[in-house]
């Protein structure tokens, strides 16, 4: 029996990973589309809300579930800047 709540265990730590992981990518991507869209006063408040996060999860949540998020923004933040030279490059090209 101990085996088994072993494996549970080690199921639900790979489990929250991915679930930080995909919580970091959805929030990250909702922020930069919401953001650009939004007037002053609620991109401000989109700002503070995603810094409270932030803290939020840096203080009630363990070490590898925040660097799971880390990894899942990263991943949200280089695919959103990386797909504007591409898009770029292609309507440069038309435009000739």
């Amino acid at each position: 029996m101990d085996t088994f709540e072993q494996i549970l265990s080690i199921l639900g730590f790979v489990i929250r990973a991915l679930g930080f992981s995909v919580l970091g990518y959805g929030v990250v991507r909702f922020t930069l589309d919401a953001y650009y869209k939004a007037v002053w006063q609620v991109q401000i408040a989109i700002a503070i809300g995603f810094f409270a996060l932030l803290i939020g999860l840096t203080n009630y949540s363990s070490p590898a579930s925040m660097g799971t998020f880390a990894i899942g923004a990263s991943v949200a933040l280089f695919m959103q800047f990386s797909g504007k030279k591409e898009e770029s490059e292609e309507e440069s090209s038309k435009k000739k």
